[in-house]
């Protein structure tokens, strides 16, 4: 089939490349303009631009399709049969939407009426879903409303991170586009409208968005570190400096600490200076029973965090500036704040 891709990061990428291993003409590929990614913010291209390049297909990089006419006018003058879009990161103006013979389908990662908007694989793990998916729709000028063409689900693992899901369904998302491209080409598929029961818009998750609240249950805030692993991270402050927690398992608790050494505090935000840091006294780091308290387990490597409900063992950590480490490499040689 002759069609247009429109996408920009690494899930849409893995769409393209089933697109190409499948024979299919693609005349032109659209995708976000360059942005400033990494430690040094240079500009970068995206991975659709990048695979796209490598394939030697034409690119164009609007960065509002809604007013751009000169790009309009070369998807209309290339009169695609269909145009595959998948994370583009733009919704698509009602005249783009009518120029192919079969239309604009959308690659979304989730089991659509839930988790219309950004960031949908994340949300899954976030919510505390059991089972996430892949739904292929027929676009139209909302965001995520259009028919559902072919959907499949695939159950979440205790474990499951933001980066292992985001995996599955990227090679889901492409297996079930070369499904719904076969299906429209011999007229099998069978449009249903999404129901309005269970809808549910979620919004694009920021770096703030990891920023940790120990008054959350102990299960909610494993879920969070999970979801967002690997990016942007989940995080809190300890003595003024980032700490990220990437790895963690959620303990039962009536909010009594029992058996553990205190050792510390969590800050709420970067807020002491060495000088600051100074002037503390003995009484500021006792137990107050506080969430956000840290301990340590007699006898044991483990660090233990209250939370509003539990406590959080934390697995895997990174102090700002260093290597992602172990609890107990964390602990090796060390004392967080003798009490």
């Amino acid at each position: 089939m002759r069609l247009i891709f429109m996408g920009t990061p690494d899930f849409a990428a893995e769409g393209l490349k089933a697109l190409l291993g499948a024979g299919h003409e693609i005349s032109l590929v659209l995708t976000q303009p360059d942005r400033p990614r990494g430690r040094h913010s240079a500009p970068r291209k995206s991975e659709v631009r990048l695979l796209a390049e490598e394939h030697g297909i034409s690119v164009l990089t609007p960065s509002r399709l809604f007013t751009d006419e000169e790009a309009i006018g070369r998807i209309r003058e290339l009169a695609p049969e269909l145009i595959v879009v998948s994370a583009f990161g733009q919704l698509l103006p009602k005249e783009v939407l009518e120029i192919p013979d079969y239309g604009c389908v959308n690659i979304h990662a989730s089991l659509l009426p839930r988790f219309r908007g950004a960031s949908p694989v994340q949300w899954a793990i976030l919510s505390g879903d059991k089972e996430s998916g892949v739904t292929t729709m027929q676009m139209d000028e909302g965001l995520d409303t259009g028919d559902i063409l072919l959907q499949e689900s695939i159950p979440l693992a205790k474990d499951e991170t933001g980066g292992s899901l985001f995996e599955k369904l990227s090679k889901l998302g492409g297996k079930l586009i070369l499904e719904t491209i076969d299906g429209l080409e011999r007229g099998t598929i069978q449009r249903r409208r999404q129901p309005e029961e269970g809808a549910l818009r979620v919004g694009l998750l920021k770096k703030s968005s990891g920023l940790l609240n120990w008054n959350e249950p102990s299960d909610r805030l494993e879920r969070r570190i999970r979801a967002l692993n690997p990016w942007p991270g989940s995080f809190s402050y300890l003595l003024g400096k980032q700490l990220k927690l990437w790895k963690a398992d959620s303990l039962p608790g009536s909010g009594d600490a029992g058996e553990l050494s205190r050792i510390g505090k969590l800050d709420e935000e970067r807020i002491l200076s060495e000088a600051e840091r100074a002037k503390l006294s003995r009484e500021d780091f006792l137990f107050r029973g506080d969430a956000g308290e840290l301990y340590l387990e007699k006898g044991g490597n483990d660090i233990l965090i209250r939370c509003g409900e539990g406590f959080l063992r934390i697995l895997e950590l990174q102090e700002e500036g260093r290597r992602r480490m172990d609890a107990a490499s964390f602990l090796r040689g060390r004392r967080i704040f003798p009490v």
